[in-house]
């Protein structure tokens, strides 16, 4: 099933377009090798075996979703209009979209728990350079990443252009989007129970 980062893609493209999808799984893959990155020299162990840490990470990543999805909510109405003339008008700027998608990958709880558990099964100790071996692993799963959540990310933006034809189906589009980030956000918040 798609995780968080999958998800907020979508609903980004929805919202906004191919353009902020793209962004947005950039900012998300930079922010995941940045956990993987923490992982490897070895703050992941740490956040893996405090309930309380890793409950604040979760807390902080559901609580950073369902804000995005309120404020995706609140500006649907914003500038729909000049939005079909020009494409994507009122989208996040380059720099938030990139920098939302960091925060969205450096906080998802599961890409803590791969980097953890998972990576250093792939690792050979006999060869040594354990660190620089889950950096490596850490960018190759990034690199995978930025390729699949990218083409999730444009097919929805397809979708949404086929779809965003007038004004109401935009304001729909946006709402449908902050929702679900909503729904996401919330659902992080559940699993950490």
């Amino acid at each position: 099933a798609p995780g968080p980062s999958v998800l907020f893609t979508i609903a980004r493209a929805i919202s906004w377009g191919r353009k902020v999808a793209v962004l947005t799984v950039i900012g998300n893959a930079t922010g995941f090798f940045a956990m993987s990155t923490l992982v490897a020299v070895g703050v992941g162990p740490i956040i893996q075996s405090s309930d309380f840490i890793y409950a604040a990470v979760q807390w902080g990543g559901g609580l950073y979703l369902m804000y995005l999805g309120f404020d995706a909510i609140r500006k649907r109405n914003k500038d729909t209009h000049s939005m079909l003339e020009a494409g994507s008008a009122n989208a996040p700027s380059t720099l938030r979209t990139i920098r939302d998608g960091f925060v969205v990958g450096i906080l998802n709880p599961k890409g803590i728990v791969f980097n953890a558990a998972v990576t250093p099964q792939f690792i050979d100790r006999g060869v040594g350079k354990i660190t620089l071996q889950l950096i490596l692993l850490g960018a190759i799963f990034s690199l995978l990443a930025l390729a699949l959540d990218g083409t999730w990310g444009l097919l929805a933006g397809t979708a949404r252009t086929w779809l965003a034809t007038n004004v109401q189906r935009i304001v729909i589009l946006r709402s449908i989007g902050g929702t679900v980030m909503i729904i996401l956000g919330v659902l992080v918040l559940i699993q950490t129970q």
